[in-house]
């Protein structure tokens, strides 16, 4: 973010802002952004601050297993559709074994049996069968997204199984429940909203581009093309150095 703003230029007085075309929207999305983050800092940050401290590490942990289990369902679909199935099987055994044997998932046992655990979306489903990522957007309340994976929303939700526990559990057993979860995902995402705070110089754009690079890097299953991060830079400083090694190659 600082080599960008470094080589940025300011526009004359007279010109039209340019439009960036990753972030057509900034102006409504900042505002979201904005208002996300002011809600955060005045309700969340105090509660999750509070659960980090006195919460024992152990039972974070089994409370973070337990909310990665029931939604990972969503997973295992997404790797079927991926064409991974091997990998979509195994995360299929994972779900059983730790809602079994790992007590409701509150224990990891299936990483113990040689089963890791993977990350896999509907948006990360459409990225592999070649859908651009469009437009980025920002989701109030639930964070960073885009055109391509905000389809992620209603797939999650139906494919976690609190959302199907609602019909068999109360309203007093689900709201804690759900509440719950908020505060482990919050907390979660602590250590890297410091790192925000500490580091940017512009807090949106950072959030913006460290998405959008963990979305692309998670799409490559961990092997993204490195010209993939190249074409954000207009002014490459090595470009003149590549092109005549390649001719030499060439010849």
């Amino acid at each position: 973010i600082m080599v960008l703003q470094g080589c940025a230029t300011t526009a004359p007085k007279n010109a039209e802002p340019e439009v960036d075309p990753i972030d057509p929207h900034e102006k409504v999305n900042r505002v979201s952004y904005n208002f996300t983050d002011s809600i955060d800092r005045m309700i969340f940050e105090p509660v999750v601050n509070v659960y980090i401290d006195y919460m024992p590490n152990a039972a974070q942990r089994s409370i973070g297993n337990f909310y990665d289990n029931i939604a990972y369902p969503n997973v295992a679909l997404n790797a079927f559709l991926q064409g991974k199935f091997r990998q979509g099987l195994q995360d299929s055994l994972r779900f059983v074994i730790n809602s079994t044997v790992g007590m409701f998932g509150l224990f990891d046992m299936a990483t113990h049996m040689g089963l890791q655990a993977h990350d896999e979306d509907f948006g990360q489903t459409l990225g592999v069968w070649g859908m651009n990522t469009g437009s980025y957007i920002f989701v109030p309340f639930l964070g960073p997204s885009s055109e391509r994976d905000v389809t992620n929303i209603p797939m999650g939700l139906f494919t976690n199984v609190l959302f199907y526990a609602g019909y068999v559990f109360s309203a007093p057993i689900m709201a804690p429940l759900t509440i719950l979860g908020a505060i482990d995902k919050r907390a979660r995402l602590a250590g890297p909203m410091r790192i925000r705070d500490q580091a940017a110089l512009d807090p949106y754009l950072f959030v913006r581009e460290a998405s959008l690079q963990r979305r692309e890097f998670l799409i490559y299953d961990g092997k993204p093309p490195l010209d993939l991060y190249n074409e954000r830079f207009q002014d490459n400083p090595f470009e003149k150095d590549l092109k005549p090694a390649r001719k030499t190659t060439d010849q």
